[in-house]
């Protein structure tokens, strides 16, 4: 019976596990617990491939309890409950540890249906999820298990996972490797063990008794490191780096960020967000910025990729070297916290409409001065609430630009 090489090299000991040293390290916490002896409820948190089913299987084995995994894809409470009515026969005499794949799936009756099961204590429960469960798994699961989150793979671990397995492989048939295959794999495969491993398998049954190359292992592992979805953690993840290394002014970082979202065909996404920075990050320290920005990325939707990369990297570099400034942002979020808590008033009767007949017998305008007929189109008059009337809502930034403007109108208002 045929059986994937990445089952075959599945790891039996703790210390066989391919990375996760913050976890299962000599002092990780983690492998603090499992050694103990007494294992709490859990949820693994991280990509695919990364180890989440294989600790599992390693706890069951050395807690000596049965393992009964479960897909949430596919399962549902009445599986849960197949699993208890076992517990007291000779199937799980120590007891059961149920390993819930993707527990995302399961919706917020079903996440809560496994309370009566795991707090009688003859269930444990090791949830594992590629999603961040703080925004997919009730609280009354989170407030019962503890969470560990699990990371991808470094490029140096897994070159000695690839190098395991292609020893392995060689088993069944001999073949050479070319220098420079194992670290191409390794670098690939965005952290995925099970994707690396999947490579080496498909290489070794290529080879066929010759040899496996470089140009074959760039074949099979193409664009493989890539880890995005549109609607998971990765898609925010890396929004948030591209915004972050802007503000932070390093174009290095962001070019690299702009080139993930790219390459994984998102350039909506991409677009949607450089035309928010503009007008947050940079904003009145160079107003021309949000006009350049958005022609940029009318331009890239002109072009398409992959010539849509060249003004999209020049919006971004533009931005990362502009000086920065967010005192928009911090004005307006003023604004709308004074409007969220009730603190409107009425608005003052010389600046209300008053371009109707009959507006005068209410009082509208009648003392309203024309900015315009003033020297410098400047007058001093109230346009606040009574109740607001000391209000200040934007401070001018430390930059260049708002500075200048800040000296004008202090030089026009003779302050």
């Amino acid at each position: 019976m045929y059986q994937p090489l990445a089952d075959k090299i599945r790891p039996k000991t703790l210390d066989d596990v391919v990375g996760q040293q913050h976890l299962l390290g000599k002092n990780g916490l983690l492998r603090r617990v499992i050694e103990s002896g007494t294992i709490p409820n859990l949820i693994f948190y991280g990509p695919s491939g990364v180890g989440k089913t294989t600790v599992a299987s390693i706890i069951a084995k050395q807690t000596e309890r049965k393992l009964y995994h479960l897909n949430a894809t596919t399962a549902g409470i009445a599986d849960i409950k197949a699993i208890i009515d076992e517990l007291d026969t000779f199937l799980a005499p120590n007891g059961a540890l149920v390993y819930l794949d993707e527990i995302q799936y399961f919706n917020k009756k079903q996440q809560q249906s496994l309370l009566e099961f795991i707090e009688t204590g003859k269930m444990t429960l090791i949830a594992s999820t590629t999603e961040n469960p703080y925004f997919y798994i009730y609280n009354a699961i989170l407030s019962r298990c503890t969470v560990f989150e699990f990371k991808p793979v470094g490029p140096a671990a897994m070159e000695r996972a690839v190098e395991r397995a292609f020893g392995l492989a060689m088993e069944d048939g001999a073949f050479s490797v070319e220098d420079g295959v194992a670290a191409h794999i390794a670098g690939a495969c965005g952290g995925d063990v099970r994707k690396a491993l999947g490579a080496v398998e498909l290489l070794a049954l290529g080879a066929k008794g010759g040899r496996v190359t470089l140009a074959d292992a760039e074949q099979a592992a193409q664009r493989s490191n890539m880890r995005y979805d549109r609607d998971g953690d990765s898609h925010y993840d890396i929004l948030s780096a591209l915004q972050k290394s802007i503000r932070g002014s390093d174009p290095d970082a962001a070019l690299h960020y702009l080139a993930r979202l790219l390459e994984a065909g998102d350039m909506i996404s991409a677009a949607r967000r450089m035309l928010v920075i503009a007008s947050e990050d940079v904003g009145l320290a160079y107003p021309q910025c949000a006009a350049i920005v958005k022609a940029c990325v009318d331009s890239a939707f002109q072009l398409g990729l992959p010539e849509a990369r060249i003004p999209l990297a020049e919006a971004v570099i533009l931005m990362a070297t502009a000086p920065k400034s967010n005192s928009a942002n911090l004005a307006i979020d003023a604004a709308l916290a004074d409007v969220r808590a009730g603190k409107t008033g009425d608005i003052p009767a010389h600046i209300k409409d008053a371009h109707y007949g009959g507006a005068a017998k209410l009082g509208r305008g009648l003392t309203y001065q024309y900015p315009h007929d003033y020297p410098n189109h400047w007058t001093a008059q109230q346009y606040l609430p009574d109740e607001l009337k000391n209000a200040r809502y934007y401070d001018y930034g430390s930059n260049k630009t708002e500075q200048a403007a800040r000296a004008y109108w202090d030089r026009v208002k003779g302050k």
